[in-house]
C-alpha cells in the first residue's frame, strides 16, 4: 500500500499496517470530536510517525497512486476535518 503524508513524501507499507494505523486514526478522530487541540496534536503526531516507521519512503520523484492520504504534520484540527471521510483517514 502506498501512504501519502502530504507536504512529505509517499510511503510504501505493508497491508498489514493498516491495522495498527487504524487505532491511532481512532484517537485522532475522538480528539477532533472533543475539540481536544492537545490530544489532536498528540494523535496526529503519532499517526504520521508510525505511518514513517512502517513505511519504506519512496523516491521524492517517484509519482505511484496513493491508497492513503494522511494530512501535514502541524495540520489544524479543522484541515483535518475536511480531510476526514465517514470512515476516518484510514479505512477499514
Amino acid at each position: 500500500m502506498i501512504v501519502r503524508i502530504m507536504g512529505e513524501g509517499q510511503f510504501r507499507l505493508d497491508d498489514s499496517a493498516v491495522d495498527e494505523l487504524n487505532k491511532l486514526d481512532t484517537a485522532l478522530e475522538a480528539a477532533i470530536e472533543q475539540g481536544d487541540e492537545a490530544a489532536f496534536g498528540t494523535s496526529l503526531s503519532a499517526l504520521l510517525t508510525r505511518a514513517r516507521e512502517l513505511g519504506t519512503a519512496l523516491p521524492l520523484d517517484a509519482i505511484e497512486p496513493s491508497d492513503l492520504i494522511l494530512p501535514r504534520d502541524g495540520a489544524t484540527i479543522d484541515e483535518v476535518r475536511e480531510l476526514l471521510g465517514n470512515s476516518g483517514l484510514i479505512p477499514g
